[in-house]
């Protein structure tokens, strides 16, 4: 069996603005690297990892290394296939600038945003191969919000319809030849946890 945690990154100052994101290259904020240490100071206690894989966009990176020097595991395998959606016109704009630029029906205009369709094709391919490649291992995979999302959509249908994740969530899946399974979605109970940083 492969299990793989998928975590998303840590929290930017564009997820505080509400600025759609997508493939722009935007870094973790304070915030953000903090969340990242109680992570990792979680996943420490918790069990242990074989191997991270992160995007190679910067918050996921940070994110990734961050958790790595905790769990004494190198951090440079990345792979642009769990990149974030890539957002097109969206990119930098916020709920409210969207209005004023596009109109109320923005969403149904072709403003180069990537298909979910693709998105959660290259996200499927990616755990696949994840799962030959690391078999009977213990993968961690920090990655975007929608990416996952979707990801997990394409997966188990039946279990999401409708995905949420917050910042530096832990989701846990388990392949078992081909068959895939979620024992833990979207946790962030390590931003609640007293973990020093040590």
């Amino acid at each position: 069996m492969t299990t793989i945690g998928l975590v998303r990154h840590g929290i930017t100052d564009w997820n505080i603005l509400g600025k759609s994101q997508g493939i722009s290259d935007i870094p973790l904020n304070d915030l953000g690297k903090m969340q990242a240490i109680a992570l990792a100071n979680r996943l420490v206690l918790e069990r242990e990892w074989d191997v991270i894989v992160t995007s190679d966009l910067s918050r996921a990176k940070e994110t990734g290394q961050i958790i790595a020097a905790k769990l004494n595991l190198s951090a440079d395998i990345f792979d642009k296939r769990i990149r974030e959606i890539n957002c097109g016109e969206l990119e930098g704009t916020t709920e409210e600038e969207r209005l004023k630029r596009w109109g109320s029906n923005w969403r149904e205009l072709d403003l180069g945003m990537e298909k979910y369709g693709d998105v959660s094709k290259r996200g499927h391919e990616f755990l696949t191969e994840l799962t030959t490649t690391y078999s009977d291992k213990r993968v961690l995979v920090v990655s975007h919000g929608a990416l996952i999302g979707l990801t997990l959509q394409r997966l188990l249908p039946e279990q999401f319809q409708k995905t949420q994740l917050e910042n530096t969530s832990l989701t846990i899946l388990n392949s078992k030849q081909g068959v895939w399974n979620c024992s833990l979605y979207n946790c962030t109970k390590h931003l609640n946890m007293d973990i020093k940083e040590n």
